[in-house]
């Protein structure tokens, strides 16, 4: 599924145009982004999924072709970590997950 496919089901379930459903998308996907990218705050959708800044320590590594050290720098990274709902739909196959109910946006 992409996420011209994503938006359509969002339409679809929830009673609204592709382009209502597209806008929400896009509002999420910004707010997640700005959260993200302030490092300050985890963004949890209890149950589903929570997403966060980590910082990942600079390391020595190797070049694979040469086996030669060199220095990794430290960086910064998205982490992204699976609520019990979601993991409980992968297991079941999507049966236990409730629909929610078509709501005015």
């Amino acid at each position: 599924m992409n996420k011209s496919d994503l938006i359509a089901a969002m339409a679809e379930r929830a009673g609204v145009s592709n382009k209502d459903a597209g806008d929400c998308l896009d509002a999420f996907l910004d707010v997640v982004a700005d959260v993200v990218a302030a490092g300050e705050d985890k963004l949890s959708i209890t149950g589903w999924l929570a997403f966060e800044q980590v910082t990942r320590s600079a390391r020595m590594g190797r070049n694979p072709q040469t086996g030669e050290a060199l220095h990794v720098p430290a960086t910064k990274a998205c982490k992204v970590s699976v609520g019990s709902k979601l993991k409980a739909a992968a297991k079941s196959g999507g049966s236990q997950v409730t629909e929610a109910p078509a709501s005015s946006w």
